[in-house]
């Protein structure tokens, strides 16, 4: 390695510390030629995942660390140099999070020797405990704090950090720390304590440090910093704000030799499945699957064989027998406890899926592709999700895996909020130093706006009466333009858990929820299948809550009904959602639900399936839904954009409505192997990065050009696609919904009063608030 590498970087995961995306940050020290550069988010590792996926594809290291927020409130810059190192990270972060309030994590200096191997400390920048004690005056101290430094960590795992910012002052305290240097025979590190990529992102941390202090800019003074000098900057122009110390430049690629780890070398393993005497998870999961196959079909037909057969050859292959036995035994406690459960997503291709009892529909009577749910060239785990019924029985479920696997075994991944729409403009409001009641009326007007087009957002801030003459109008406009999509705090998923062999929290820090009794993870879901880690989704339905209490109510009145068993071709259910009449019933209720269903007049299960699909952003945005309405009612003629494409789109009329229709697409026209489309069916549902959705794309267009597909018939199919990124709805996924969708009207259709009682209990309960 040759040039610079920046040590000490802080993203926007620092929460109103840091201003720039760890994307960003990796790109710009990419373009300056940066070799590698050390992510350390205050008391986590929030953005240290997003971090390395970038790295990766940009072709430099992302070095993971973290600053340690310490009982006295100093700061301590930590980089992990091993993987040892960072499982003891992680359990520091872990151990300080769990035993206090969110938010308030603090690490005991007496605590921290037993976790300092594999770690590298750095003295800090002005936040440091040397700096802090320098700063009061109470110079007497810093021998004390630094005594407290070379107790926790050797000679060799110490280095003593110097930035220079241009700032009075700065010089008798970068003297000091060249002195100690030299004194105890401690190497230079050249730092720049990086808050965000480039220094436009001034004007952002900014605005964070008026929201952090409560406070507006207007007030602030000096909590704002003087200068715009924490950005990334090149190899040349820290060697020339080090000119006079050229080692503190060195060092830095020094370092950098010496770290091993990357998220790479997690170690993370999903738990073994304990199986009978005798049995592998392979031949105990081949067992299970074949029993319930033969429960489910009664005969089994060659191609439910030859399917059953492909997908447990697979499923070993992968080594994703346990994962497949765990969920099982989940559905299986469900059962054993009188909890309604039902798997959907991606989960319903599959067959195993079906005969193990964890989904409900039928993957080969419905030609399901089972690649959309598992392919070969899959880089991360299968995604099984289970419905459950909202409220205390979804919650004795999660709280089943807490206790299998233990406060550190297990947790919810997390959910990461973002600046965006009327709460932004709000806080950046508040730091501009708007009037209250100007702020209150925006907010008022217009609740739901998200403004990716700052166009239309000056619109409503004049209507809200923002004019653009206002003197800081431009302001909020560029500010909200800058603002949008960085993290503003870290939720919790609404059902995602995921669980480890061993101890979670040698894999990734864990921390409280704000809802008591939960624990989750410091990456998102998005984040965690990047990395492999496995999730488990145990959502919380209202619906199925209500379905439970009508179900249980109809068997005191005598009846038994059993979703799974009622029959698809009632004649009243049918007549029920031709006319509309399905408030309260699961999914065809909303306003535009209702205003289909008449022109729709469906009358099998599979019409309620594509009913279900075709109210959604992605077919809506893509102009899908009215070619399909009209093509059903024979005004507009069937087109199934080439030939080959009949076979696949043939159940919708020729418009592509499913994300699986896509996926066979591209196997079928460009002859993408299971691996191309499993990237292809990422780009679509990962929203965060426009870029990965790009690169398939133009891969997909190349493909299709060289194999002779017509111009006119490639922009349809790339079109489609470009809708399902908005939001690519998988048939699967409305094969479960329909399930439901059709039980409730059923229900209501022959048990009124039944259900009517249920949606009263799901209400007066308060369940649909429940995460």
């Amino acid at each position: 390695m040759s040039g610079y590498v920046e040590f000490h970087a802080k993203s926007a995961f620092s929460f109103l510390r840091g201003a720039s995306q760890p994307e960003q940050l990796i790109r710009t020290a990419a373009r300056l030629e940066l070799p590698a550069m050390a992510l350390l988010d205050r008391n986590g590792v929030y953005g240290s995942a997003r971090a390395h996926h970038d790295a990766l594809e940009h072709g430099i290291r992302a070095i993971v660390g973290a600053e340690l927020v310490m009982e006295d409130e100093s700061v301590l810059p930590v980089i992990v140099r091993n993987r040892t190192g960072y499982q003891n990270l992680s359990v520091l972060l872990t151990n300080a999070s769990l035993r206090s309030p969110k938010g308030e994590a603090a690490i005991r200096w007496q605590e921290l020797p037993e976790y300092t191997e594999g770690l590298i400390a750095l003295t800090g920048d002005l936040e440091g405990p040397m700096a802090r004690s320098w700063l009061s005056g109470e110079r007497k101290r810093i021998d004390q704090v630094y005594g407290k430094l070379r107790r926790c960590f050797p000679k060799d795992q110490l280095y003593v950090e110097v930035q220079r910012h241009r700032q009075r002052g700065e010089q008798a305290w970068g003297q000091f720390l060249f002195d100690l240097a030299e004194k105890e025979s401690l190497p230079l590190l050249a730092t720049n304590g990086v808050i965000y990529a480039e220094p436009a992102g001034r004007a952002v941390q900014d605005v964070f440090t008026c929201l952090r202090n409560y406070t507006h800019l207007d007030a602030a003074g000096k909590l704002l910093a003087c200068n715009g000098e924490r950005y990334i900057k090149s190899a040349n122009a820290m060697k020339e704000l080090f000119f006079d110390h050229p080692e503190a430049i060195d060092n830095t690629l020094r370092l950098a030799d010496r770290i091993e780890f990357t998220l790479e070398n997690l170690g993370y393993e999903f738990p073994k499945f304990p199986v009978p005497a005798g049995e592998s998870m392979n031949s105990f999961l081949r067992k299970l699957s074949w029993f319930g196959a033969e429960q489910r079909y009664g005969s089994l037909s060659g191609k439910v064989k030859d399917q059953l057969n492909k997908e447990l050859a697979l499923i070993a292959k992968l080594g994703f027998s346990g994962y497949f036995l765990i969920v099982w035994d989940i559905v299986n406690f469900c059962r054993e406890n009188g909890i309604m459960v039902q798997g959907r997503g991606s989960a319903a291709n599959s067959v195993v899926c079906y005969s193990l009892g964890i989904t409900a529909a039928d993957p080969v009577g419905g030609k399901l592709l089972f690649e959309r749910f598992l392919s070969e060239g899959r880089k991360g785990w299968p995604d099984i999700d289970l419905d459950l019924p909202s409220g205390n029985m979804r919650e004795s479920v999660i709280q089943e895996v807490y206790r299998r696997y233990g406060e550190h075994g297990a947790a919810m991944t997390a959910n990461v909020i973002t600046y965006r729409g009327k709460s932004a403009i709000r806080e950046i409001g508040k730091a501009l130093n708007f009037p209250v009641e100007l702020l209150n009326r925006f907010s008022e007007l217009f609740a739901h706006g998200d403004y990716k087009n700052t166009l239309h957002l000056e619109e409503q801030m004049g209507q809200a009466g923002i004019q653009a003459s206002h003197p800081r109008a431009p302001a909020m406009v560029k500010l909200y333009s800058m603002i949008y999509g960085l993290p503003r705090h870290l939720g919790q998923h609404n059902g995602g858990m995921i669980i480890c062999e061993g101890l979670l929290s040698s894999i990734v820090p864990l921390e409280n929820a704000s809802m008591p009794g939960r624990v989750v993870v410091q990456w998102d879901k998005d984040d965690c299948e990047d990395l492999g880690i496995v999730k488990v989704d145990l959502l919380g339905l209202g619906m199925m809550a209500a379905l439970q209490e009508a179900i249980e109510i109809t068997s005191d009145q005598g009846y038994s009904v059993d979703l799974a068993q009622i029959p698809k071709d009632d004649a009243k259910t049918f007549e029920m959602m031709q006319k509309a009449d399905t408030i309260g019933v699961f999914q065809i209720e909303s306003r535009a639900q209702m205003a289909t269903l008449p022109r729709m007049k469906p009358k099998t299960f599979y019409d309620l399936v594509i009913e279900i699909a075709i109210i959604r952003p992605g077919p809506i945005a893509g102009n899908l839904t009215h070619p399909f309405l009209n093509r059903r009612a024979g005004k507009e003629a069937v087109d199934y954009i080439h030939p080959k494409c009949e076979p696949i789109l043939e159940r919708t009329l020729g418009v592509p409505l499913f994300q699986e229709q896509v996926l066979k697409m591209a196997m079928v026209m460009a002859d993408f192997s299971g691996s191309e489309a499993e990237e292809l069916r990422r780009a679509m549902g990962f929203k965060r990065n426009n870029e990965r959705m790009e690169s398939v794309t133009r891969k997909l267009r190349e493909a299709l050009e060289q194999r002779g597909v017509d111009e006119v018939a490639t922009d349809k199919i790339i079109n489609a696609i470009g809708s399902f990124a908005l939001y690519g709805f998988p048939e699967s996924h409305s094969i479960s919904f329909a399930i439901l969708a059709y039980g409730s009207t059923y229900l209501k259709a022959h048990h009124p009063a039944a259900f009517y009682t249920a949606l009263f209990w799901l209400s007066d309960d308060g369940l649909k608030g429940c995460i």
